[in-house]
């Protein structure tokens, strides 16, 4: 893996296809690392030059303390992307990772050219939603903190939103195993920076997005298929917004769904 330096962060990262190809920045979710999309870059990598760093609190990036906050992480992804001297760039982020894509839109819409959000969100829209919400996390991270990791990891996956991920057992295994890579206490430092009870709400900055979004959900994941619809009312009309909606699939489109996603997103980055 390379590495970029910056002033809190030490940022590890892997590229894959030709620099001549138009990049992409790939942000993946909780818990996850740049493996997460290794399956779908071969065939992302004929159309894109694909960036895949691992996001602050995973994988093998190195986060100074107090630098877990939202803001910090996605400020520190335009830092990134100076560094490696990317003006602009596509954007593809997944879960955690889409809603600090979806903040990167709303606050530096130059950087970035079709963005697709898989199982992402604007935040929640009451102070008090997300006062719960910090609650909530706040007892996770601190199951994090004392549980095994891999006690924590089948309650994590014991959520409604991953039933699905049953139905492909050599993949979830797979993704289970990766997971194992991860540092506990700098996940559980994460989850309290990256809450989306922390996260500010986006809901009313979409309506000024003015580049083109994709939003890819899985329709047995009925909580973020409300939610992305949702969104693609409150958007601006000057926005190219489209949803898609995935049958049979939860909320892990990319594992479940691959080629579907795949060629999606191809079309919707290249075609339109």
């Amino acid at each position: 893996m390379a590495c970029v330096v910056l002033s809190n962060y030490s940022v590890h990262y892997i590229v894959v296809g030709q620099p001549k190809n138009p990049p992409l920045l790939i942000l993946h979710g909780f818990l996850g690392s740049h493996q997460d999309f290794s399956d779908l870059l071969p065939e992302l990598s004929q159309h894109f030059y694909c960036i895949v760093p691992d996001l602050p609190g995973h994988g093998q990036t190195q986060t100074q303390e107090g630098c877990y906050e939202f803001e910090a992480i996605a400020q520190s992804l335009i830092q990134f992307l100076n560094a490696l001297q990317i003006s602009q760039t596509h954007l593809l982020g997944y879960s955690m990772g889409g809603r600090l894509a979806l903040y990167l839109a709303c606050h530096c819409p130059n950087r970035f050219i079709y963005i697709a959000l898989e199982s992402a969100s604007p935040g929640l829209k009451t102070a008090e939603e997300r006062r719960e919400r910090r609650e909530r996390d706040d007892a996770i991270a601190r199951q994090l903190e004392t549980l095994p990791l891999s006690d924590f990891l089948t309650q994590w996956y014991a959520n409604p939103l991953f039933t699905s991920l049953q139905n492909h057992p050599d993949a979830y295994a797979a993704m289970r195993q990766r997971r194992q890579h991860n540092q506990p206490t700098a996940l559980a430092h994460t989850l309290r920076g990256c809450s989306t009870g922390r996260q500010p709400s986006l809901w009313p900055a979409l309506q000024t997005i003015n580049k083109p979004l994709l939003f890819l959900t899985g329709a047995l994941d009925t909580k973020f298929v409300a939610i992305n619809r949702d969104m693609l009312s409150h958007m601006g009309t000057t926005t190219q917004a489209t949803l898609t909606i995935v049958e049979n699939c939860g909320h892990n489109l990319h594992i479940e769904a691959p080629n579907i996603y795949l060629n999606r997103l191809i079309d919707f980055c290249v075609v339109l």
